[in-house]
């Protein structure tokens, strides 16, 4: 019998042994369990950090992009978590920002019109920011010379004067493409080449040319002739920023089909008092190819919810 109950002890000793190891690892499991939920949650609940140009040769529509990322970051916090918008000002003209976001210095996206070449530079997120009215191009032109471009009704016959563009511009090679005579220049200094008459007219984006024209009073707005080419301007990301270019590309389809998208377009685009302002409807078309667009580009073409048409 004692032999028996020194055996019982002993054993009860040893289970009540095990019975503490085991409760020990099951808590040291537990804890670091959650700590790596806690520092998962950490991870997730910082803020992503999205830097932004401000400051751009023509500024008024910083507005219309800026709140345009905002809310393609706005309909992605459930998923991606989120966000602080950074404005970075500096002046840069399109190439140098182009330049810059390719090598990851100072800005994270940008906003320009596409060309297969940048495409390949940096990632796009294909959805035509402006519906595609970056295409659609009116002139500006010296006071007075109004007599020149009336009686114009064939492009061959707008191809006897000259057009101005930017350097490194897409449309310029478009321009050229299309067997127009084009100079080309530094952005900054096209208005003032206009008025110094080294080139007859500066082609300008319908969503683009009256703040110019209140820029520059002593130039005035071409009355009968529109230029219309496929032109996208899309966000652009770095090419490994995938994580970005995959939320802003959500974001912004969410937008498009909740109509949020649109409602921000026509409220700061206002495209149909505009096109009346610009007499669209009434003038002379020449339409334009683009032998600059990605095949990505191009088959965008048959979504209707992304464009807005100018045809009647």
């Amino acid at each position: 019998m004692p032999y028996l109950a020194i055996f019982i002890v002993n054993f009860l000793l040893l289970l009540a042994s095990y019975t503490l190891t085991a409760e020990t690892i099951t808590k040291k499991v537990n804890q670091e369990g959650n700590q790596e939920v806690k520092q998962a949650v950490k991870h997730t609940s910082k803020s992503l950090i999205v830097r932004y140009n401000q400051s751009t040769l023509f500024d008024d529509n910083e507005k219309y992009y800026g709140s345009l990322l905002k809310l393609a970051l706005e309909e992605t916090l459930d998923n991606f978590g989120p966000y602080q918008l950074v404005p970075v000002n500096i002046k840069m003209v399109q190439q140098r920002s182009i330049n810059m976001l390719s090598s990851e210095q100072n800005i994270d996206v940008l906003w320009a019109m596409t060309s297969n070449k940048r495409e390949q530079v940096l990632q796009a997120v294909y959805v035509p920011l402006l519906k595609g009215l970056m295409g659609s191009r009116v002139f500006l032109i010296r006071d007075g010379d109004q007599s020149r471009f009336s009686d114009i009704s064939s492009l061959s016959e707008l191809n006897t004067l000259l057009a101005g563009q930017g350097l490194n511009w897409p449309d310029t090679e478009i321009l050229r493409a299309n067997n127009v005579p084009t100079v080309d220049a530094l952005a900054r200094s096209l208005h003032a080449m206009l008025l110094r008459r080294r080139f007859d007219y500066f082609p300008r984006a319908i969503t683009e040319v009256s703040v110019e024209l209140a820029q520059y009073p002593t130039l005035t707005l071409e009355r009968h002739l529109l230029l219309v080419y496929t032109a996208p301007l899309y966000f652009f990301v770095h090419k490994k920023n995938s994580a970005l270019a995959n939320r802003l590309q959500v974001g912004l389809m969410r937008a498009i089909n909740n109509g949020k998208f649109d409602q921000l377009f026509y409220r700061l685009k206002a495209p149909p008092i505009l096109m009346a302002q610009l007499n669209v409807e009434n003038r002379t078309i020449f339409k334009l190819n683009n032998p600059l667009l990605s095949e990505k580009t191009k088959q965008l073409q048959s979504k209707e919810n992304l464009w807005l048409s100018l045809d009647p």
